[in-house]
């Protein structure tokens, strides 16, 4: 199945004993690279193996353990739907999973299919080159490593690279500092410490509760005021539990169908239709029931501005309605988007925490963040905040910022970085002109971020195994997306952003505003998830339209 290969750009017959060819290697032991290894290695017989950073698998919920990470898709919905016997074999605790049981969960399915023995763990990736003559990508990893591949899969996530804003002074700082997105696995013990949060975003809105809780008094520094809705997360009934094992397929159906891939559709009803009294009981019921279910009331809230302000404004008087303080209130609802415009995120707490004795709010777009001090952070008014451990959640360099951390070099050596250099131009996210052979799972272009990961994850995986199987059939050994192709669905990708309020979230990570210098490029495809799906379908019915097949 395997055989060794040289260091890049020698022989294979000086091949160093320790290195492997592969029919494939996958980058990344999450949800995508787990089942990617599982398509290639169990459906199709190819001789594939993962790569992961980690000691782990996981992937983003490896990573990510700071106070109160939890997913924001429904536990029922956030699993593998490619097995019933998988779904019958694992229970979900509550509504919405933390990080600790999801991490559980993926462990139980890497040993339930056995997959571990083909993960390499502690493997960070730090070059990948496609080598034409032997039509192979040549990988390095830092430990000095070489790997090679006739199919390279980047399975690295949307949300995994992370954005640590340059302030300066922060080497200076006398206290300790984390990253969410880096968090470390002993935990960070917060009993009396005076704690400074930076950034509201799903993130931020999740720890600062958790935080708040232990710590003897917590700045959380807003630049960006955002919308919540409550969680209302709660342990699962086994009333709940019988239903969801028994209703497998027509939850599989229903997430198959609607635009961002939940098991719950969109009310077929303009927030127009309805009286402002019925609209407001619809909302207020939308509020009590918790969770992303709320932007599912009506089905213009994404396409009108009017109908959406219906939906901004509850939520504005909604936390005026929480928050006891009046100015603090007024900067918490002093929000510049419309709902749904950036990710919405959900929360168990988050305005209530602004109650507390030991929380305080500062307003950094009215007094921005000068420099962290060595005893803490200084605003531009002078002040000086005593901190003793900072948090910064501030995000990621989403969608791209990973793809470009693995250092890909396509046909002729173009870099990855240069052909990106005004953004993303991928073919359906899944392949980038000039880079045969490579498939980027949920990469920018597909609709990714906009849905329940799993349901995107798992119809990418399924179109590279079959693509890979279409092509070994036929005595195929290179695909590669065309520039018109991707050129044509770069422009449909913007037209479907244009068609909806998306874009009109200035500051918004889906068009890379949050990393200083990044081109402002709408990255997910806002077309939907069953759309796209038909899309995919029909570009392999018609011969693979838009990519080149060579054998």
């Amino acid at each position: 199945m395997s055989a060794s290969i040289a260091p890049m750009g020698a022989s294979p017959q000086a091949a160093p004993p320790n290195a492997l060819v592969l029919d494939a290697l996958i980058i990344g032991a999450g949800f995508s690279g787990l089942y990617q290894l599982h398509a290639l290695r169990d459906r199709l017989g190819l001789a594939a193996q993962v790569l992961e950073a980690g000691d782990g698998v996981g992937g983003t919920w490896y990573w990510n353990r700071y106070p109160g990470a939890r997913c924001d898709s429904e536990s029922h919905s956030y699993a593998y739907y490619f097995s019933d016997d998988l779904l019958q074999e694992w229970t979900w605790s509550e509504r919405y999973p933390g990080q600790a049981e999801i991490l559980r969960y993926l462990n139980f399915v890497a040993d339930r299919l056995d997959l571990k023995r083909d993960i390499r763990l502690g493997r960070r990736v730090t070059e990948a080159r496609y080598d034409a003559a032997a039509n192979l990508w040549r990988v390095r990893t830092a430990n000095g490593e070489a790997y090679a591949a006739t199919f390279l899969i980047t399975a690295v996530g949307c949300l995994s690279s992370a954005n640590i804003p340059d302030i300066p002074g922060l080497q200076d700082f006398a206290g300790r500092w984390y990253h969410t997105g880096q968090w470390p696995h002993e935990g960070v013990d917060f009993t009396g410490k005076r704690v400074g949060m930076i950034g509201t975003g799903s993130t931020g809105i999740q720890a600062a509760p958790v935080i708040a809780a232990a710590a003897a008094h917590l700045t959380v520094f807003q630049r960006t005021a955002n919308y919540s809705i409550p969680a209302r997360n709660a342990p699962l009934t086994d009333d709940f539990k019988q239903w969801a094992r028994d209703n497998t397929a027509e939850l599989r159906r229903i997430m198959h169908l609607t635009p961002n891939g939940h098991p719950f559709t969109i009310a077929d009803r303009s927030a127009h239709d309805v009286s402002a009294e019925e609209r407001q009981a619809i909302y207020q019921a939308a509020w009590d029931k918790g969770g992303l279910q709320f932007r599912a009331a009506f089905r213009d809230l994404l396409q009108d501005k009017a109908a959406n302000d219906t939906a901004s404004d509850f939520l504005r008087a909604k936390i005026r309605e929480i928050v006891k303080d009046p100015e603090t209130a007024a900067k918490l609802a002093n929000i510049d988007h419309g709902f749904a415009t950036k990710r919405p995120p959900i929360d168990t707490g988050y305005f209530e925490t602004f109650n507390r004795d030991n929380v305080a709010l500062v307003d950094v777009r009215a007094t921005p963040i000068e420099r962290i001090t060595k005893a803490g952070i200084q605003t531009r008014d002078g002040q000086e905040y005593p901190l003793d451990i900072i948090v910064f959640a501030t995000g990621f360099d989403a969608m791209t910022g990973s793809l470009l951390k693995l250092n890909i070099h396509g046909r002729d050596g173009l870099a990855l970085r240069e052909a990106w250099q005004a953004g993303p131009r991928t073919y359906l996210g899944l392949q980038v002109p000039g880079f045969p052979n490579l498939f980027t799972i949920t990469g920018p272009g597909s609709p990714s971020v906009l849905c329940n990961m799993p349901v995107p994850i798992e119809q990418h995986v399924e179109w590279i195994a079959e693509c890979i199987r279409h092509l070994r059939a036929n005595g195929l050994t290179r695909i590669e997306a065309q520039p018109d192709a991707a050129e044509r669905w770069v422009a449909h990708v913007n037209a479907a952003a244009n068609a909806t309020l998306l874009p009109q979230a200035g500051h918004s990570w889906y068009l890379g505003a949050n990393v200083p210098g990044k081109p402002r490029v709408f990255m997910p495809y806002a077309g939907g998830m069953a759309r796209y799906r038909e899309v995919c379908a029909g570009i392999v019915e018609r011969g693979y339209e838009g990519f080149k097949l060579t054998g």
